[in-house]
């Protein structure tokens, strides 16, 4: 043990402070400490039950929306078609629609068979016409 005498201005005379160096015990022999169990909080119990709603939720969005499949659709009868010069998509369905029915419709399913994306042709295009009752 040190002791010290502290003396300056304002400080009483003759008053001893002793200074302790602080000694921390360590026992060997003590085991390591055990951690706590986990322990949910209230918020906690509510985040992770609405985050099995949501999962649950998804899931039922996902399944429920599985495509249903029908019976194939009847197969329809087709002819080919090769684009002469100035003859458009529209003369083409046209003349392969049937009275009463919309060529709009026809050249909707002459774009669809022949995977078009527009209704630009060139001279000598072999189109897929379908031959409609």
């Amino acid at each position: 043990m040190s002791s010290m005498v502290v003396a300056g201005p304002g400080a009483r005379t003759g008053v001893v402070v002793e200074l302790r160096p602080r000694v921390q015990r360590v026992s060997a022999a003590r085991p390591p400490r055990a951690e706590a169990p986990l322990r949910l909080t209230r918020r906690g119990r509510v985040v992770l039950s609405l985050l099995a709603l949501l999962v649950v939720a998804l899931g039922a969005v996902l399944f429920a929306s599985g495509a249903d499949a029908d019976a194939p659709a009847a197969p329809h009868e087709v002819t080919v078609h090769t684009v002469a010069s100035g003859e458009s998509l529209w003369q083409i369905a046209s003349a392969a629609t049937p009275a009463g029915q919309d060529v709009r419709d026809v050249m909707d399913d002459v774009m669809e068979l022949n995977q078009l994306s527009g209704s630009q042709l060139s001279v000598g295009q072999q189109l897929v016409v379908p031959v409609l009752p």
